[in-house]
């Protein structure tokens, strides 16, 4: 008998008609436990809040979007779970399972006969007068932007202990490989194999247009000046957590300890998601 949890995207019908269907095909010979808010829902007993996500489970399922994923890898980053992602969402980078392909891949995942595709994360923490004032682990991004009304800003940027450059313009992304389909990729940034272990360093409508995208070696620290002082500019995290940087903060983001294990699709390889999402070949 294996333990598994579920995750569905938030007031997802079709995700949480799936959960049902997986739980009456196998919940008979396995634990399965739903997250809090679909397991009411359907007035599931066995329920597993997002701060538990993996603990003591075998593997994770988590049924909508990368948005979803990205979620439950930072709240199950302790656990090293395997996490199958299935795609309900619009685009789904992170989450590439097919809903047609869900029975087989539990099956075979059950019997322990998958692949793994191990993703680096990052952790970025902000340090305010010396002091460590914010810090999390995520999978896709670190994202220093200015407010809606703000103007452009300056942003001194070292790799290590190197001065990079001082970056002047709109913004800067901080990306592991598996970000880098994402916001850097809109920005003008270079799609790197997702089991690599560099970072991306993409300025957002940089003010000089010499400033280009750069990849780091693995292993790099980067850290990041605010020097603009009367600019309200905010740091954004997996595009789901946010906080405000003040003049003088030091962002600083370096690979983590922590890793997440992504259970491959069987039928499809990375360069086949990459063609069939971006549309590569197409008139």
């Amino acid at each position: 008998m294996k333990k598994i949890h579920i995750v569905c995207k938030k007031k997802k019908d079709d995700a949480i008609r799936l959960a049902r269907k997986i739980i009456d095909e196998f919940g008979k010979n396995n634990d399965i436990y739903l997250d809090e808010e679909s397991a009411r829902f359907i007035r599931y007993e066995k329920q597993i809040e997002i701060e538990h996500i993996g603990k003591n489970a075998n593997f994770i399922i988590v049924l909508g979007g990368d948005g979803t994923l990205l979620s439950v890898a930072r709240h199950g980053r302790e656990n090293n779970v395997p996490i199958l992602g299935v795609n309900l969402g619009s685009l789904g980078f992170l989450t590439e399972i097919s809903v047609e392909e869900v029975p087989a891949l539990i099956n075979e995942t059950l019997n322990d006969r998958f692949d793994i595709s191990k993703r680096i994360m990052i952790d970025v923490s902000v340090n305010r007068e010396g002091e460590k004032v914010f810090e999390f682990s995520i999978l896709n991004d670190a994202v220093i932007t200015k407010d809606a009304l703000a103007r452009i800003f300056d942003i001194e940027t070292y790799v290590n202990d190197d001065y990079l450059a001082t970056y002047r313009g709109d913004g800067l992304i901080l990306s592991t490989p598996t970000g880098s389909t994402g916001y850097s990729l809109s920005a003008g940034g270079p799609i790197l194999y997702p089991s690599l272990k560099n970072l991306i360093v993409t300025p957002i409508c940089p003010h000089t247009l010499t400033n280009r995208p750069i990849i780091l070696p693995e292993n790099s620290t980067i850290r990041a000046i605010l020097l603009s002082k009367d600019e309200r500019v905010v740091l954004t995290l997996d595009g789901q957590i946010g906080f405000p940087l003040e003049y003088g903060d030091e962002i600083v983001v370096k690979q983590s300890s922590h890793v997440v294990n992504l259970i491959k699709s069987s039928s499809k390889g990375y360069f086949e998601i990459l063609r069939t999402k971006l549309k590569w070949g197409e008139r």
